[in-house]
C-alpha cells in the first residue's frame, strides 16, 4: 500500500491478480521510481512499473533452484551505481547480479 500524508485510504502498489506477492522479504526503488519485490517463497524478483496495474518478473520466475536463471528463496535487493540489480539469493549461499533493462 501506498499511503499520501493524512490521507485515510491507501493505493495498492504491489500484489493481487496474476501478481500475488508469498512472503516478500525486500523492497528496493530505482531512479525511476520503480518498485522492485523480492518475492521469497515466489522464488523472484518482480517489478512495478509507475502507472501499472501489474508487476512483471524480472529476475528467476523460473522454479526453484540453484541455475543461473533460477533463486531458491531471494532476500535482499540492491543496486550499485550503474543500474545493476544485485540479489540476495539465500537457500543458494550467493549473491548474483543482474543487468537490468528498463
Amino acid at each position: 500500500m501506498k499511503w499520501i500524508k493524512d490521507a485515510t485510504e491507501g493505493t495498492i502498489v504491489a500484489g493481487g491478480n496474476l501478481n500475488q506477492l508469498f512472503y516478500p522479504r525486500g523492497i528496493i526503488v530505482d531512479g525511476l521510481g520503480q518498485i522492485y519485490v523480492a518475492d521469497f517463497c515466489n522464488h523472484r524478483i518482480m517489478r512495478w512499473c509507475e502507472g501499472k496495474e501489474e508487476g512483471e518478473i524480472i529476475v528467476g520466475g523460473n522454479g526453484q533452484g540453484n541455475q543461473s536463471n533460477q533463486l531458491n528463496g531471494p532476500y535482499g535487493l540492491s543496486f550499485d551505481d550503474e543500474g545493476n540489480l544485485y540479489v540476495a539469493d539465500s537457500f543458494n549461499h550467493r549473491i548474483q547480479k543482474f543487468e537490468i533493462i528498463l
